[in-house]
């Protein structure tokens, strides 16, 4: 509990974009020292910041910072060299693994899962589905007490309040996660919204981090969003379970996180593009997804090269064990296996 609440306080006082690298790089004389810096993903980044931090201690001639902003960033400052690596939870496209001027590569780092956080007094545990969740994010279902949720959850009396909908802001792997889960339980929101880091909501109130939009659930009765599953443990906020591929009403922990991942792994391609969600079986959580590190496939100096490989390999080795420390799921055995052969052929 000590080293996760000292990790998140060290992730919320990161410093701001502006200075980032130069500040870094300034403040480091010995010339032996590697020095790295990444950025991207809000949702892993209390891990990533301990990370860091252990792996700076063990290695001193390595040094590694990170930056947490969004997906959509992450990608976009690797692209331009703004960094050695990335992070988020977009599997990188087509277009973006062959560019011809600065092509990339992916590699899985850990296993996250979106949830649905709400606040409902008296509500105790609640199920959605994916087609509720939708007609909620559109704007069709209005009140907590709507038929359509009390037919899913009979055993509970859900009050007459109006549901106060919050959506991220643009760019984040969470939204990317949660509307190509709802997209493909409901043609209308595939439709209206579709599968996007920035979706066009038609409703709601833009919370900008995972940490804001667990304050404004938290803080506001009727209230419903959605966040990595660490950051609800973190805030101590409801979240509730979800129906399956299978059918069965499925709550996000590491089990079935691992069940979605497992039950997927088959679909695995060389360039370890994989999609989790919506996957199949009767354990499966169906709002799984992946973390990425994002880096460049060529073009690294032999010494860089080697030691953004080394701080990877630990990532994918020691670092996996520090994962469920902070509230996070580390990757399956095999699919770390798989994310080790792909650093191997990074030049």
């Amino acid at each position: 509990m000590e080293s996760q609440k000292r990790a998140f306080a060290l992730w919320r006082t990161v410093p701001t974009i502006a200075g980032f690298l130069f500040a870094f790089v300034a403040a480091v004389s010995a010339q032996s020292r590697i020095n790295l810096a990444g950025s991207g993903s809000n949702v892993a980044g209390p891990l990533f910041v301990a990370w860091t931090d252990e792996f700076n201690k063990k290695n001193p001639a390595i040094q590694v910072r990170y930056l947490p902003l969004s997906s959509e960033e992450g990608i976009e400052q690797i692209k331009s060299s703004s960094g050695d690596f990335a992070i988020g939870e977009i599997p990188l496209s087509q277009e973006q693994m062959h560019d011809p001027k600065a092509p990339l590569v992916q590699i899985p780092v850990l296993l996250v899962a979106v949830v649905p956080v709400y606040n409902v007094p008296g509500g105790g545990e609640l199920r959605f589905s994916g087609k509720i969740l939708a007609q909620i994010y559109l704007g069709a279902i209005k009140n907590w007490n709507d038929p359509a949720i009390s037919r899913l959850n009979p055993d509970v009396t859900l009050p007459d309040l109006p549901i106060e909908v919050f959506h991220r802001d643009e760019g984040r792997g969470t939204s990317y996660i949660f509307t190509d889960f709802l997209s493909r339980k409901s043609p209308e929101f595939r439709s209206q919204v579709g599968k996007s880091a920035s979706p066009k909501w038609p409703v709601g109130t833009t919370a900008k981090r995972s940490v804001d939009m667990v304050e404004k659930v938290k803080a506001t009765p009727g209230a419903i969003g959605y966040v990595e599953r660490s950051f609800a443990i973190r805030a101590s906020v409801a979240y509730g379970s979800v129906q399956n591929s299978s059918g069965n009403f499925v709550k996000a922990d590491p089990a079935s996180m691992t069940a979605a991942c497992v039950a997927t792994e088959g679909s695995v391609r060389q360039d370890v593009r994989i999609s989790l969600v919506d996957a199949r079986g009767e354990a499966s959580y169906s709002i799984t997804g992946i973390t990425w590190v994002y880096l460049p496939a060529s073009g690294l100096s032999s010494e860089r090269g080697h030691a953004l490989k080394e701080f990877l390999a630990w990532v994918l080795e020691d670092g996996q064990k520090m994962a469920p420390l902070l509230g996070y799921t580390s990757l399956p055995a095999s699919l770390a296996s798989k994310a080790r052969e792909k650093l191997g052929t990074v030049q």
